[in-house]
């Protein structure tokens, strides 16, 4: 049995939040209340991976608009409707919980969530060399030209990647 175990994320968790994001991703810095945002506007979408004694991994996700996605630190204000993708804006762990699965584990859940939601799709931005994980999760690159101002703000690797939520 894992020692790990995903879970809601909640208020109280949101400054391990911010820790972990200032250890994985030291070169996106984003506002704490950037966290509080989209734990708000969309819950279900906010879990954390509780160990024996921290949390050890947050994944940020929420309905949005296919073929887009948001800015670095920004505040979104509202989700649109009707959304026609489920977007992961972060997923994030540390050290002791890579190689767990808890990565595969929280992916499929998000799979589930986007389903549930009638998004046909699941969209994201991978950053810092992630791609190949993502393609091992199904998802594949997808060029948007428009695109391209905004991902350069997530660094020269940066990717945007697309897989069916089905």
């Amino acid at each position: 049995m894992s020692p790990f175990a995903w879970r809601p994320m909640t208020a109280a968790d949101l400054p391990a939040v911010s820790a972990i994001a200032a250890e994985v991703h030291p070169d996106f810095p984003e506002d704490d209340a950037v966290f509080a945002e989209r734990q708000w506007l969309y819950p279900s979408g906010c879990r954390v991976l509780a160990g024996a004694e921290r949390l050890d991994a947050y994944v940020v996700s929420h309905p949005w608009e296919a073929g887009s996605c948001p800015p670095l630190n920004a505040l979104l204000g509202h989700l649109p409707e009707p959304a026609t993708t489920y977007y992961i804006h972060d997923i994030a762990l540390l050290p002791a919980a890579r190689g767990t699965g808890a990565a595969a584990e929280i992916v499929e859940a998000l799979k589930a969530e986007a389903r549930g939601q009638g998004l046909p799709a699941i969209s994201l931005v991978a950053v810092n060399g992630s791609a190949g994980f993502w393609r091992r999760m199904g998802f594949a690159e997808t060029s948007i030209p428009a695109l391209a101002p905004k991902l350069a703000s997530y660094g020269a690797d940066a990717r945007y990647m697309v897989c069916r939520a089905g």
